[in-house]
């Protein structure tokens, strides 16, 4: 049996020598999505081989000349563990491929600062996702790294992204590969992004084999794999992983996938975080309990407002309210992110649960949204008894502030008028761009003659 293994798995890594020395003459870069788990592992491990073996057995350096791009993306709410893990992983990876002389080339993608999970969630007050409104996938993963390959087409006219899907993951994965494949060719065409094509080599290999690979086979990297082995029998879930590289409608669910954000709310329960708990990381806990409770609070009218975003009613007939959170459950849900973020950070320095970039953007959307009765500058000071590092904003000191209502006198409106202007203005320098600031100035005017009248 292992004989029959090692075959197989030998027969995959000459299909890979053939298809990047010789089948294709040309290039296009290969892009590989790089989860850190266990397919994109073994993926990057054979093609790892076989760019060896070209350089060994042949004494023309051009025949390396195609880049090997190994692209990660990071969604900025990963599973810490998985993070770390794929962090080390990367820099190994870096490392190894200068010292072998190698044209693999890491990449690390993340969402824009306006499409991270935060901001979508505590900043402009979007529902967590669901099954119904997946928002997450898209902004968070698809998007970062389409960008990336958008910039390698606009380059070289042309990219080969490898993926490392696999017939037995589902019958639905295999109907789907199958659909798009051309007989009798490796290539076949990117169902969504032009002049790009899909390579699946280990495609027919089973999980046993996968596994196999991990446990027997040494990472050319220099990396130990029982690491990886570790994690996912800590884990102890299902077999799925979330998708970096998106090729058709089927692979846009996140629902299975064993790894993916501490903060999913699409599955019912996290399994992996639950058993990476139970195998000894009951420092995650919190974090288990904040994700099942930002479930919880989804859909209760009270967190939610009459309208959308779009100012669009959102009122169910029996009067249930289903439009984006309130201000009241936005303020409180990030109050409850910080103070989990402060009692992780107690032994983990290092981890952040949401940034301070983050934290700075979603102030910006409560003052356009007119929101000044919470900063994010007071929950902060709450929680954490020091104001957040700003750099580059300058508020109103108290000798200013009581200048300033003593001028206003008794007309205390005009005083929190005068103040949220210029807390309008401070958010605005703080982004930069003056962009929207006069709308956002005319806007507070106008609600201000109206609480006048």
């Amino acid at each position: 049996m292992q004989e029959i293994k090692s075959k197989r798995i030998e027969k995959v890594i000459s299909e890979i020598i053939d298809q990047y020395a010789y089948a294709d003459q040309s290039e296009r870069p290969w892009i590989i999505g790089f989860s850190g788990g266990k397919d994109s592992t073994v993926l990057l491990t054979l093609v790892w081989i076989a760019l060896k073996r070209i350089r060994e057995n042949n004494p023309f350096p051009y025949q390396l000349r195609r880049p090997v791009y190994v692209v990660c993306n990071d969604t900025m709410v990963e599973n810490p563990i998985i993070s770390s893990y794929t962090d080390d992983v990367l820099s190994q990876i870096e490392k190894e491929a200068r010292n072998q002389n190698l044209p693999v080339f890491v990449k690390r993608t993340t969402p824009k600062l306006e499409e991270s999970f935060w901001i979508n969630v505590l900043g402009k007050g979007y529902p967590v996702p669901n099954n119904t409104f997946r928002w997450c996938t898209d902004k968070l993963k698809i998007r970062p790294t389409a960008n990336f390959l958008l910039e390698q087409l606009d380059e070289k006219g042309e990219a080969i992204v490898l993926l490392g899907t696999r017939y037995e993951e589902s019958a639905t994965r295999e109907r789907s590969m199958k659909k798009h494949e051309i007989k009798g060719k490796r290539l076949s065409k990117h169902n969504t992004s032009p002049n790009t094509y899909v390579y699946a080599p280990i495609k027919e290999l089973m999980l046993e084999e996968v596994w196999y690979i991990i446990n027997t086979v040494k990472s050319p990297w220099g990396f130990d794999n029982s690491i990886l082995y570790k994690i996912y029998a800590d884990a102890s879930a299902d077999d799925y992983e979330c998708p970096t590289v998106v090729t058709n409608k089927e692979h846009k669910s996140c629902g299975q996938s064993r790894f993916g954000c501490w903060t999913c709310t699409v599955v019912k329960q996290d399994k992996s975080m639950s058993g990476l708990i139970e195998n000894g990381q009951e420092w995650m806990l919190p974090l288990l309990n904040f994700r099942n409770s930002l479930v919880d609070n989804r859909n209760l009218s009270k967190n939610r407002m009459a309208t959308r975003r779009n100012g669009q009613p959102a009122v169910t007939e029996d009067g249930h309210h289903q439009g984006n959170y309130t201000p009241e459950y936005r303020a409180k849900a990030l109050k409850e992110l910080l103070e989990i973020q402060k009692l992780v950070q107690k032994d983990r320095p290092h981890i952040n649960l949401i940034t301070n970039q983050e934290l700075i953007a979603i102030q910006v959307i409560w003052n356009r949204d007119m929101i000044f009765d919470k900063t994010v500058g007071q929950i902060y000071r709450e929680v954490f008894n020091k104001d957040i590092d700003t750099n580059n904003i300058k508020s109103l000191d108290d000798t200013e502030r009581r200048i300033l209502k003593e001028i206003c006198g008794e007309e205390v409106s005009y005083y929190n008028l005068i103040d949220n202007l210029i807390s309008l203005q401070e958010t605005k320098t703080l982004m930069i761009s003056k962009y929207g600031l006069h709308n956002d100035i005319e806007n507070r005017i106008e609600n201000f003659v109206k609480e006048l009248e």
